[in-house]
């Protein structure tokens, strides 16, 4: 196995790991598209996040990683006895009111998925198809799972997504709208959970993406070549110290990445208790709105990425300061362009930023 560069090591580009840290904590907040410069290092953040991630619990022998705790909603595959989810349900109730309890299925610890989705990739790959093995060695019908199988509870990531092909494109936007796969085809009809966190990364000289995708994601980074000399010149130092020995520089990051870990385990836990005042609601909805945005994902989204920052950050509620930090990530991608003003979406939101809060 290759590898990985510590995420904690990655120099700059503060923006685009507080937006991944984010997005782990709270996957509703919809995903992370990251856009700028070849060898700025998008490709390094996200398996570094990876690595970086906490184990979850899923159900032994599932193929797509069912969480053990919600016997509601497991899959066909893994209810253990091969009773349905609501027969699962109904009996657990039952027991439960016995005083008797239902044990969850056996379980053991996986890392998260992180999934790549190549650009070349067929709709059979992603999807899931027939497993033509079985089929012409003993005649069955049975579905072998493709990579949102293997995505879901995790990260999907997609590199060049703007150059990803529209069938790809539109398949995804079903998926990520409902949670679910659903495949029919060869006699198959399956049904199985598909919740990812969507990460995308390109380059913006090379295409723009589709408006319907670009929506999907919660947040949108931009990152640029480093234009200070100790920056580049520590840059450079790191990931050629890397590449000499990169079992002892990972050795030499692990505090920091475990660090990192402990932070994001506890702000999952703290989440559910991080409260979010009317005021803060209403700071939100009139950034929206002096800004012009679309439809009202974007207050949704900045609210809930606020609440994560404060969460990863162990405050018990919501305040300006969190809205300001993420404004820019959560909001930038779902303005409307105005062919007569030069200045880019940043800058407008750093100006409305000001006049709502003030300096």
């Amino acid at each position: 196995m290759a590898a990985v560069f510590p995420f904690s090591a990655i120099v700059g580009q503060d923006e685009m790991k507080l937006a991944l840290l984010i997005a782990s904590v709270d996957p509703s907040v919809g995903g992370v598209l990251i856009f700028g410069d070849r060898g700025t290092g998008k490709s390094t953040a996200v398996r570094a996040l990876a690595a970086l991630l906490p184990t979850m619990r899923a159900v032994v022998g599932c193929p797509y990683g069912c969480d053990p705790a919600k016997v509601a909603g497991l899959c066909g595959a893994c209810d253990g006895s091969a009773v349905k989810p609501a027969a699962a349900s109904k009996a657990r109730a039952k027991s439960v009111a016995g005083g008797k309890g239902t044990p969850e299925p056996k379980s053991h610890a996986v890392p998260v998925p992180v999934v790549d989705l190549p650009l070349g990739a067929t709709e059979d790959r992603v999807v899931g198809a027939l497993d033509l093995e079985r089929a012409l060695a003993h005649g069955q019908k049975a579905f072998e799972p493709g990579l949102l199988a293997r995505a879901n509870r995790g990260f999907l990531y997609i590199d060049e997504a703007n150059l990803l092909e529209d069938h790809l494109v539109d398949l995804l936007l079903d998926v990520a709208a409902s949670g679910e796969n659903v495949v029919e085809r060869e006699g198959l009809s399956i049904r199985h959970p598909a919740r990812f966190v969507l990460v995308g990364s390109g380059n913006p000289e090379e295409g723009e993406l589709r408006p319907q995708l670009l929506d999907r994601f919660g947040l949108s980074v931009e990152v640029k070549t480093p234009t200070d000399l100790p920056t580049r010149i520590e840059v450079v130092r790191r990931r050629d110290t890397f590449e000499r020995d990169p079992a002892a520089f990972i050795a030499a990051w692990q505090k920091e990445d475990a660090k990192l870990r402990r932070r994001l385990t506890a702000a999952r836990a703290h989440l559910a208790e991080v409260e979010v005042p009317d005021r803060v609601l209403e700071q939100a909805a009139g950034l929206c709105m002096a800004l012009g945005t679309d439809g009202l994902r974007g207050e949704l989204t900045l609210m809930r990425s606020a609440r994560a920052l404060a969460a990863f950050e162990g405050d018990a509620s919501v305040d300006d300061r969190h809205l300001k930090r993420v404004a820019a990530p959560a909001l930038r991608h779902r303005l409307r362009r105005n062919p007569l003003e030069d200045a880019g979406s940043a800058s407008r939101i750093e100006r409305a930023i000001a006049e709502r809060f003030g300096a």
